[in-house]
């Protein structure tokens, strides 16, 4: 039983010993193993660790990571560069960005830190006109939805002044408030502020306004004539001078881009009432006076010869309406006076006109030269039947 026993004993530590000796053999294998992977610095997506690892390459050593890589997926150094012991290894996995361009969509992988860096890096069809949502230093985040509304140029016309300018509105209305052009009550916009707008568009505002324009206008004294038979007949004299009044007349205008297009009036004010002029007109005849010439009635004649005759009124073109001798024929439409050449009848001789009757030889005229008269007619239609023509005159004395 003891030589079994100790049979037994040295039976089980030979199997020991051997199980000893195997186990000793694993372990100076293991570490064989390890000792021969190479140890890295691995970051990923800005966090670091060590790793040490028998893969050939950058790419292998990601897989055996467990990281799937994208082609837009940032690496360094390259994915097929060799492991080195000791090598820096960084990985940053892009992010898909949603993009919209326009009418375009489409999805975007980036490692950019911004908007901005991601329209560099991808070289995106963007000007400075052009509207970016979100802004040029925004975070890229996971999923991040990126607007490019595209810009185009159009003509904006507001009042007298037109330019050519860029925009992403979509209407009138839009447009307008883009470029802070303020809308008065009155303005006229077309097209209308809701209609669509594009390249082709031309926005016109048309500035209008009513304003109130008071106008002061003179009040034309009345004349008013009294006989005086102190003064010789067809002599006059101002009683009172009269004096023109004052009338205000208020208008609406409108107003559009700065030029009147009408004018309404509202009402009249009267400021200052007029002052009638006074005129007395003579009526004083004088004594004839004998000659040795033939009499005719209560009248001498001290010659007669013939004469080319023409007709004027008052309110003929250049007439002030005043004759050369002072007699208001404007407010004196009967008096019976007659132009002439003061080298041939002197003002202010009384003469016989065949076919007009007395008269005062009281005006003159650029055109009266010699034998020649211009009769003093109220109106221009029997001025016009006048005509000219050659008459008769007598000097009376």
């Amino acid at each position: 039983m003891k030589k079994l026993f100790s049979e037994k004993v040295i039976k089980n530590k030979v199997v020991l010993s051997a199980a000893s000796l195997l186990v000793l053999g694993s372990g100076t294998a293991y570490g064989t193993y390890e000792g021969t992977k190479d140890t890295v610095s691995l970051t990923v997506n800005g966090k670091e660790e060590k790793i040490r690892t028998h893969a050939d390459t950058v790419s292998a050593l990601l897989k055996e990571i467990e990281i799937d890589i994208r082609k837009e997926d940032g690496i360094s150094p390259a994915a097929g560069k060799k492991i080195e012991d000791n090598m820096e290894i960084v990985y940053e996995a892009s992010k898909p960005i949603n993009v919209a361009i326009g009418e375009k969509r489409r999805t975007i992988w980036t490692t950019a830190d911004t908007v901005k860096e991601l329209i560099q890096q991808e070289n995106l069809d963007v000007t400075e006109h052009d509207k970016i949502e979100p802004a040029l230093d925004t975070k890229i985040e996971k999923d991040l939805s990126l607007t490019i509304d595209k810009a185009f140029k159009l003509t904006l016309n507001v009042g007298e002044e037109k330019q050519q300018v860029w925009t992403t509105s979509t209407t009138v209305a839009d447009f307008l408030k883009e470029y802070n052009v303020k809308l008065n009550e009155l303005d006229e916009v077309k097209p209308a502020l809701t209609a669509k707008i594009n390249e082709k568009s031309a926005i016109t505002v048309t500035r209008i306004e009513k304003v109130t324009d008071v106008v002061e206008e003179p009040i034309a004294f009345d004349v008013v004539t009294k006989s005086d038979s102190s003064i010789d007949k067809g002599k006059q004299k101002v009683i009172d001078s009269g004096k023109e009044g004052k009338l205000k007349k208020h208008y609406e205008v409108v107003v559009e881009n700065g030029k009147e297009i009408s004018r309404k009036l509202l009402k009249k004010e009267t400021v200052e009432e007029s002052k009638d002029r006074v005129v007395a007109l003579g009526t004083k005849v004088a004594s004839p006076v004998s000659t040795a010439t033939v009499s005719r009635g209560n009248d001498s004649v001290a010659k007669e010869f013939y004469v080319n005759s023409t007709a004027y009124t008052a309110s003929c073109s250049g007439c002030s309406g005043t004759t050369a001798t002072g007699v208001n024929l404007r407010a004196n439409p009967n008096a019976k006076v007659i132009a002439v050449d003061p080298n041939v009848i002197p003002l202010g001789t009384k003469v016989y006109v065949e076919g007009y009757g007395y008269a005062v030889a009281a005006d003159t005229g650029s055109a009266i030269k010699g034998n020649k008269i211009d009769v003093f007619i109220p109106t221009k239609s029997a001025a016009y039947r006048w005509g000219s023509k050659k008459v008769k005159i007598k000097i009376l004395d």
